[in-house]
């Protein structure tokens, strides 16, 4: 699988970037129960083998047919599927998981929707997000979201939605702030801003591009890196432009 900088690739992508999801996953783990659940978007299985438990079925789902069939061999099974339409049956799953997903369809609300359905009635979906003030651009995100718009797409499709943060320490803090700094300082070389005229596959692959290049070198960096451990879920009173991730919990869909 050639890294786009998109999937987290473990000794690719930036340490940050790898225990942001790790993290996130820890708290998939923990708000799901037992049963047949489903992660979306589950790229090679390596995090949603993480959430395998004696009482639990994984079916893992993703848009690329090899990287699907990688995850076969880690999760109970995968499929090659688009997240707007899903091969499942309705009513069929406990849990459905869908780790920065959402944020790179332009018709977030078929995702969810069919979330809602395949989910049994006393389900559970966890959709986790960029925090829109956070992102830092990137031509992949095309509807990202606050909190009240998060909210606002779950409770269109379940009866029981609760919005939360996932943010970090000093040490998450100071990491993500050096990227954003080299960032910018490669975005100052287009300051006419010609790169947004590209048609949106060329930005997408120029970015891909970049990343490649830029990624090696913030691994090189030194200094500490961020673990799963330097991360902490927040309430919803507490999230502000900082705050990396939204996390929705949803339950009672209806169908």
């Amino acid at each position: 699988m050639s890294p786009t900088g998109e999937r987290p690739v473990r000794d690719h992508t930036p340490a940050s970037l790898i225990a942001l999801h790790t993290a996130g996953y820890r708290l998939i783990d923990a708000t799901v129960g037992s049963g047949a659940g489903t992660d979306i978007g589950c790229g090679t299985g390596e995090e949603s083998a993480a959430l395998m438990r004696v009482d639990r079925t994984i079916t893992g789902v993703d848009y690329h047919a090899l990287t699907a069939a990688t995850a076969a061999r880690r999760l109970s099974a995968a499929v090659c599927a688009d997240a707007r339409v899903l091969p499942l049956a309705t009513s069929s799953q406990s849990w459905v998981s869908s780790s920065h997903i959402i944020e790179h369809f332009t018709d977030p609300e078929r995702h969810v929707a069919e979330i809602a359905r395949v989910l049994r009635d006393d389900g559970v979906a966890v959709v986790l997000t960029p925090n829109a003030p956070a992102d830092f651009e990137n031509p992949f995100h095309v509807h990202l979201f606050t909190p009240d718009t998060l909210r606002e797409i779950l409770d269109a499709h379940f009866d029981e939605v609760d919005v939360s943060g996932l943010t970090g320490n000093a040490t998450v803090s100071a990491e993500f702030a050096r990227r954003r700094r080299t960032g910018r300082r490669l975005l100052a070389l287009d300051p006419l801003g010609l790169r947004h005229r590209l048609p949106h596959r060329a930005l997408t692959a120029l970015h891909s591009i970049g990343r490649r290049v830029l990624y090696p070198i913030l691994n090189r960096g030194g200094g500490e890196s961020a673990t799963a451990e330097d991360f902490i879920t927040v309430d919803a009173d507490l999230i502000d432009d900082d705050t990396l991730v939204l996390v929705g919990v949803a339950r009672h869909p209806r169908h």
